[in-house]
């Protein structure tokens, strides 16, 4: 099942994507708000911290992860249409 919105074509709803020729965010996602469809565009591209933890991760690393919730956790509570929301599940 392929969507299209606004020129953008997604797998589905709430399957985020990489957006390598953005020129500030690196992922975008469409999610279902009320019976409306909401594109979500999130994540600095470029940025060189984010991904899940690997094994042997520095704790300098870790510290950043958890700084991360930490600072976002109101937004990230907000649910499926806060950026916030899917930075933290995909990129951290």
């Amino acid at each position: 099942m392929s969507i299209t919105y606004r020129g953008i074509t997604f797998a589905g709803y709430s399957k985020p994507k990489r957006t390598p020729n953005h020129p500030t965010k690196s992922h975008v996602v469409l999610v279902k708000d009320g019976g409306k469809d909401k594109m979500i565009r999130f994540g600095q591209q470029g940025a060189k911290t984010a991904g899940k933890p690997k094994k042997g991760e520095s704790q300098a690393m870790k510290d950043k992860r958890a700084r991360f919730k930490s600072r976002h956790g109101k937004n990230i509570a907000k649910g499926k249409t806060s950026a916030a929301y899917w930075a933290n599940k995909v990129k951290w």
